[in-house]
């Protein structure tokens, strides 16, 4: 049986993680449920704990009826310890979401749920990112049934290591066109503006992009009502970018400085 390790960003007394969990249920996978013990959105892939004594402290609840752990760790650092069997066997797979808010464009560069995911990739494991759109979503039943679909998919395409980010819109289900593949938009979701900057403090304010997305482009199909797919893997190399003539003359092999 797959093993998976279902975590977010939200914290796992979050409704979006019961619903991601009780799709994995669904799905017939043996699930591994440990999230931050309380919200920790935006925190990328950064691999910060919250220690006492040098132990990583965890607190047993349940989610969808099955023993859960609140970890004081952010996402990306519960997958590092997960995948070295730090809450029991390692897992097959990572499922993390489904988030409350959108994760799409360059945005997904801060996202925990979408750092969890990455961090997944970076160690041989494929991932999914969940997310449902809107500032405070209601329709976590459009986001079961793209988490399903999505999820099925998914185990069936799984031979190399990606995180499959899926986000969907905050519509009923009947409003719901389908789910299409959909590339990065180039802007995140949102825009901060630099206001005052005084002795010791700097503010700043931030609001959603209105910016008319390019078309087929993940925030541009959520408009329309499609939930969208977008396959990523971590940002390790950059095969097109020649490094010619970067070595500093005098440099090479045998140089002695002396």
């Amino acid at each position: 049986m797959t093993r998976a390790l279902i975590t977010n960003d939200d914290g796992v007394s979050s409704e979006g993680i019961r619903t991601l969990t009780e799709a994995a249920l669904a799905a017939g996978l043996e699930v591994t449920v440990a999230a931050p013990h309380q919200e920790r959105s935006g925190a990328s892939a950064m691999l910060s704990v919250l220690e006492d004594d040098g132990r990583l402290l965890t607190e047993r609840t349940t989610v969808a009826g099955v023993p859960a752990l609140g970890v004081h760790a952010s996402p990306a650092m519960i997958v590092f310890v997960a995948v070295r069997g730090a809450f029991g066997d390692p897992p097959d797979i990572v499922l993390s979401g489904v988030n409350h808010g959108p994760n799409t464009g360059q945005a997904v560069l801060h996202s925990g749920t979408v750092g969890a995911g990455l961090t997944a990739v970076s160690q041989g494991l494929p991932a999914i990112a969940v997310s449902l759109i809107g500032g405070s979503p209601r329709w976590f039943e459009t986001a079961r049934t793209v988490t399903d679909r999505a999820l099925s998919w998914f185990l069936e395409h799984r031979d190399t290591p990606y995180v499959l980010n899926v986000n969907v819109p905050d519509i009923p289900p009947g409003e719901l066109r389908g789910i299409r593949p959909a590339r990065l938009a180039a802007f995140g979701a949102v825009s901060a503006e630099i206001g005052e900057i005084g002795e010791g403090y700097v503010t700043a304010t931030f609001q959603e992009i209105q910016d008319e997305p390019e078309p087929g482009t993940d925030v541009a199909l959520l408009r329309e009502g499609w939930a969208t797919a977008t396959a990523l893997r971590p940002p390790i190399t950059a095969e097109a970018v020649s490094l010619e003539g970067i070595q500093e003359p005098g440099r090479g092999p045998g140089h002695n400085p002396s």
